[in-house]
């Protein structure tokens, strides 16, 4: 069983289209949708049976009506703190999917039954979790608690899930007991004597046990002997580690399936024919157990590490397989975690110059947490086996390299488009070149003009035009200077929001403006300018950042001169994008003070008089023309409350921008409007999709339209916005029409 809190997928508003049901039910695999209010308490579920049901029944299907008149209101749920068996027992042939409430009744979370996993305290480990990383201390510690303790403290810095150890009972475990046997083999006596000094009394391991709980990483230990389990289970240890050497010891492993606690078994030394009879045995007992790939020399070359065993692995024993290394480095595993593993064990150390042979192929601190680190970035970059999708960045890139079908001549609506009248030209805006063929032969639906870009329009039945649109605060849509003329004619607008790019601070607008005393006008920064310098207020490099400054400054003067076209903006916003964003990571909170500083004491070198400089709200991770960024500044609802209070500033709201940040910190929506709307100067309505799908078309995504259009019609009344949808300035504005006609519903004028 697992337990997701990221719920957007399985959600649908009970006043939402059952269309909106329908996609929930295919994008989240589970055939399964739960209906909630407004204020999030869940009020009942739509399966796929309750669909095909409703369709039987249904004489006219319009999956526009409200989801709340299909609703299954015969649904299983259960409180969020029940305890694990609780909730399983809940689970059926037909129930796999169970929605999780808190105390009031709102939807929380969700538990799945479909997929097997075994779970080691806190941790799942399955397909579809990242792998579980285990530091070997082993004895490592060489017999001392501190050094033990200081193992631990670099393990969980290193961001290792686990701590390892090992025990055993010498008495028990060797033929001459605790006494030195003068008669074994060299190799023998210095393993014996390296065990006889460096182990920790049992009193000892039961304070690293506590140690490791106190710092939030699980400890794990490997029982050499029946004793030293008896200890571990007296203790209440939650799985346990299965040494290479005891692979073939039926009795240490028969009293380890007794247990009943998860066995994570290393394979090497061990002949095919001896693993198949450990998952055979293992299997019969009805174990939960997974088995590492290993080569049990120190160190492995690497031609003996044979990483593609853990594909045989896996079909030996049916279930999730890991590896565990004994190689130099940390290239192996990281191989290991894309080839499959799910468990990852390397030894760990302080000091490789320690004396036995375990600290000499052991990774320090910084090796470990370069190895994890290496290990997430794999996983995250393993994807899942679906259908091909295009990303945003490779939609942003699509657009500037890939190329459109454009027309050669000038073409009056209503005539047929041939094939002669069509190039293939870049960039690629507009309809693709494989469309060619049904192109061809169409009516044309407009007037063309040579240059024209073919767009999908042109090839299907939907037609959409502008109108005058009614809503309860100032709107517009984004233009440029070259299309200003032409699409601000096209709708009742009160407002249009300049995009500059750094090309178009070079333009005199006299050549595309002129007096204009019904409309106001936002403008909004570029945030790329020439040279590939990408604005950035909190630059550290104080040459980076003076030029940041300069180009904003210049954005404020050209600003304050377009006011003579205006002359109902008295004085005009600047939306800016302020920067804080990182190549590699996020940065911690303290850090981040720091650059929210500089940030202010940038804005304070900028000539502001007869403008307002208001700042974005930021996704965590923006595109910057194709590629991606960690984002620090102005994403915490919080954060930005504080510095706007502080530094007396306003915001535009970018509602798709923060929409990512709460699904990817697991944020409310509704709170973050709830804390920042005080500062709120202008709105983007537009909508998102996961952490980093923005700027799509409205009633695409994963915001709640109309639940976030009551709280802001509560909240900011009066604030103006645009639909900043992207491309939608394309096709002489269909993608504005489409969001404005979507938005008016929810938006509408009292």
């Amino acid at each position: 069983m697992q337990i997701h809190r990221q719920i957007q997928e399985y959600l649908v508003y009970e006043t939402e289209p059952i269309s909106r049901a329908v996609e929930k039910i295919n994008d989240n695999k589970k055939r399964i949708a739960f209906v909630i209010t407004n204020d999030g308490k869940l009020r009942g579920s739509i399966s796929d049976g309750d669909l095909r049901r409703w369709i039987a029944k249904t004489s006219s299907i319009d999956l526009s009506r409200e989801v709340y008149e299909i609703t299954n209101r015969n649904f299983c749920s259960i409180n969020v703190n029940a305890s694990r068996q609780e909730i399983v027992t809940l689970f059926t042939k037909a129930i796999d999917t169970i929605p999780l409430i808190d105390d009031y009744g709102k939807f929380v979370a969700v538990a799945i039954n479909s997929e097997p996993g075994i779970y080691i305290g806190n941790h799942i480990i399955s397909e579809r979790h990242q792998s579980f990383i285990i530091a070997e201390i082993g004895n490592n510690h060489n017999g001392d608690l501190e050094l033990a303790k200081q193992l631990v403290d670099f393990a969980k810095e290193a961001n290792a899930d686990c701590a390892k150890f090992q025990i055993r009972d010498l008495n028990s475990l060797y033929q001459h007991g605790d006494q030195r046997d003068f008669s074994a083999d060299l190799g023998a006596q210095y393993t014996y004597d390296l065990l006889s000094k460096n182990q920790l009394q049992h009193q000892e391991m039961i304070k690293i046990f506590d140690y490791c709980y106190e710092k939030a990483i699980t400890p794990l230990c490997t029982p050499w002997d029946i004793m030293s389990l008896e200890f571990l289970e007296s203790y209440g240890m939650e799985a346990y580690k299965v040494a290479s050497a005891d692979l073939t010891n039926l009795n240490l492993l028969d009293a380890l399936v007794k247990t009943k606690k998860p066995l994570i078994c290393s394979t090497g030394m061990s002949r095919e024919s001896e693993i198949l009879n450990l998952v055979d045995f293992l299997k019969a007992k009805g174990a939960e157990f997974i088995l590492l790939h290993c080569n049990s020399t120190y160190p492995t070359p690497l031609k003996d590490v044979n990483l593609a065993y853990l594909e045989n692995l896996k079909k030996i024993s049916g279930r999730i397989v890991g590896y565990s290394g004994h190689e130099r480095g940390i290239t192996v595993p990281i191989a290991a975690v894309a080839l499959g593993a799910k468990v990852i064990e390397k030894h760990f150390t302080l000091d490789k110059n320690l004396e036995g042979n375990d600290h000499k192929i052991s990774l320090l601190p910084s090796e470990f947490k370069e190895m994890v680190s290496k290990i997430r970035e794999v996983e995250e970059a393993m994807g899942k086996n679906k259908v091909r999708e295009i990303s945003q960045g490779e939609l942003i890139n699509r657009e500037v390299l890939a190329k459109s079908l454009v027309i050669n001549c000038d073409l009056a609506s209503g005539k047929v488009i041939k094939r002669e009248m069509i190039n293939i030209k870049s960039p690629g805006q507009g309809l693709q070149p494989m469309y060619i063929n049904q192109l061809v032969g169409k009516i044309a639906k407009r007037n063309f003009s040579k240059g024209d870009v073919f767009f999908n329009t042109d090839i299907s039945e939907e037609i959409l035009k502008p109108k005058d649109y009614k809503f309860n605060r100032p709107f517009g849509i984004p233009v440029r200077y070259h299309d200003f003329s032409t699409l601000a004619k096209m709708s009742n607008f009160d407002l249009v929001e300049f995009h500059l790019s750094y090309q178009d601070m070079e333009i005199d607008p006299t050549d595309y403006l002129e007096i204009n005393n019904t409309l106001d006008f936002v403008v909004h920064s570029p945030e790329l300018f020439a040279d590939d310098h990408i604005l950035n207020l909190a630059e550290i490099n104080d040459q980076y950042r003076i030029r940041s400054i300069n180009e904003l400054d210049k954005v404020c003067s050209i600003t304050r001169k377009l006011k003579q076209y205006f002359s109902k903006t008295t004085k005009p916003m600047i939306i800016v994008n302020v920067g804080g964003f990182t190549e590699n990571n996020f940065l911690g909170y303290e850090e981040r003070f720091v650059l929210y500083e500089r940030v202010a004491e940038s804005l304070n070198q900028i000539n502001q008089s007869g403008i307002e400089i208001i700042i974005q709200t930021m996704p965590p991770f923006p595109w910057h023309f194709g590629g991606q960024r960690y984002h620090n500044l102005f994403v915490d609802a919080d954060e930005i409350r504080d510095f706007c209070e502080k530094y007396k500033y306003r915001i535009c709201f970018d509602i798709s921008h923060s929409m990512m940040a709460c699904n990817y910190y697991g944020w409310n929506l509704s709170d973050f409007t709830k804390k920042i709307a005080t500062y709120n100067a202008h709105l983007h309505i537009v909508d998102a999709k996961g952490i980093d799908g923005e700027g799509i078309q409205i009633g695409e995504g994963d915001v709640n339209f109309k639940k976030i259009a009551l709280e802001l019609n509560n909240l900011c009344p009066k604030i103006s916005f645009v639909p900043e949808v992207w491309q939608g300035h394309k096709n002489k504005g269909h993608g504005f029409w489409h969001a404005l006609s979507y938005l008016e519903k929810y938006f509408h004028e009292n």
